[in-house]
């Protein structure tokens, strides 16, 4: 009876197993409905239902990873693909997951353990070199390892647009043209119409001071729809170094006024100056130099000068206050002006002068404290 007793209890044992097993298997037809319709989270409640803790399935604990990355619970996810980690290091996938999802969360250190790992057990992981790159990039000093993991990436696809670019512009960083050249050329070749690699050639040949390149690519990008205020910029400024003034001109007086810049002025300028059109030359001058001065500078000369006046350095606070005035004429400076010769100089004639000068200067309704004050002491001190 003993041998039957045994047969029957393993029987049971068995039979319950298997019910186990396939009330944990889910309902493919399901989740994929869930997926297709971003249901990422809705599919998640789903999984967690049918997948019940303890979950040691490597299938399982990959499906509820997937699943919440998808629904943008990446410490979920982690934990999930962790648990995956554990049961097998050299897993491909899971660990470009795990590194992502730190890159993600911006964990940029663990995020390149992993990569590294990928890597060391993939030579040929073209977007792990990619990612290597980009977080080199954010670390201060690392141009060396930068160019390195893009270079590794340019190898493996020397035609992919985003690297080409991304490893050309290290390059420059890095005084290496020579080398964004090559790469570029080669990016180029495979995709002419690419304007983000067209615009990394100008930046090239601008730095390389190639104009006649500079001019071609310029004129190159323009036919390509790209009017952007730093492509026409250069553009316009080769035209000056090849002498052709006119067309720098056209191009450079394109831009509009609120991207103006003191660089597409002073070349504006000179190209006028160039072709004996002093007037128009003297004009963009004048807007350079416009252009060139922040116009937080008038503020910057008040604030200081409002220093020296508190202590008591009344002479260095009247120059601050006239070189305010020279940046931004504003009505206020003189009101200051006017208090301290004044009150603390106790010259009248200038406190005098200086609030009738804020008077004129019609300040701001809001100032109506200091436009009272102003008018009764013009009155009383004589002013009309």
């Amino acid at each position: 009876m003993k041998p039957l007793l045994f047969s029957v209890f393993f029987s049971i044992a068995v039979i319950n197993i298997c019910h186990a097993q396939q009330a944990r298997k889910a309902d493919d037809a399901l989740l994929l409905e869930y997926y297709q319709n971003q249901r990422f989270a809705d599919a998640l409640t789903y999984l967690k239902g049918i997948y019940t803790e303890p979950v040691t399935d490597t299938k399982e604990l990959s499906r509820l990873a997937y699943t919440s990355a998808m629904a943008h619970l990446l410490p979920d996810a982690e934990g999930f693909y962790q648990r995956v980690y554990d049961k097998d290091s050299t897993n491909l996938t899971v660990l470009y997951n795990l590194a992502s999802i730190n890159q993600r969360r911006g964990n940029n250190n663990k995020a390149e353990v992993y990569f590294k790992k990928l890597v060391a057990l993939d030579t040929t992981n073209f977007e792990a070199y990619n990612r290597l790159a980009q977080i080199n990039r954010d670390k201060s000093g690392g141009i060396k390892n930068e160019i390195f993991y893009f270079e590794k990436a340019n190898k493996l696809n020397p035609i992919d647009a985003d690297v080409a670019f991304d490893l050309s512009e290290a390059y420059m960083l890095d005084d290496q043209s020579p080398k964004a050249e090559k790469v570029l050329a080669i990016a180029i070749a495979a995709d002419p119409s690419n304007i983000i690699l067209q615009q990394a050639l100008l930046r090239l040949n601008y730095i390389e001071s190639k104009w006649r390149e500079t001019v071609k690519t310029g004129e190159q990008l323009l036919l390509l729809g790209d009017s952007t205020t730093s492509t026409i910029s250069k553009l316009g400024r080769a035209y000056y170094q090849i002498k052709n003034y006119t067309c720098g001109i056209a191009i450079l007086t394109k831009i509009p006024e609120p991207n103006q810049t003191e660089i597409t002025a002073y070349f504006t300028a000179a190209c006028y100056k160039m072709l004996k059109d002093q007037q128009q030359a003297i004009t963009y001058f004048k807007k350079a130099i416009t252009l060139s001065i922040s116009p937080s500078t008038g503020t910057y000369y008040n604030e200081m000068a409002d220093s020296y006046e508190t202590l008591k350095q009344f002479i260095k606070a009247k120059t601050n206050y006239q070189k305010a005035l020279l940046y931004d004429d504003k009505p206020l400076t003189y009101y200051y002006l006017a208090t301290m010769f004044d009150a603390e100089l106790k010259d009248k004639k200038s406190a005098l002068k200086y609030y009738k000068k804020y008077i004129a200067g019609k300040p701001d309704k809001k100032q109506e404290t200091y436009i009272n004050y102003s008018i009764a002491r013009i009155a009383a001190l004589g002013g009309k």
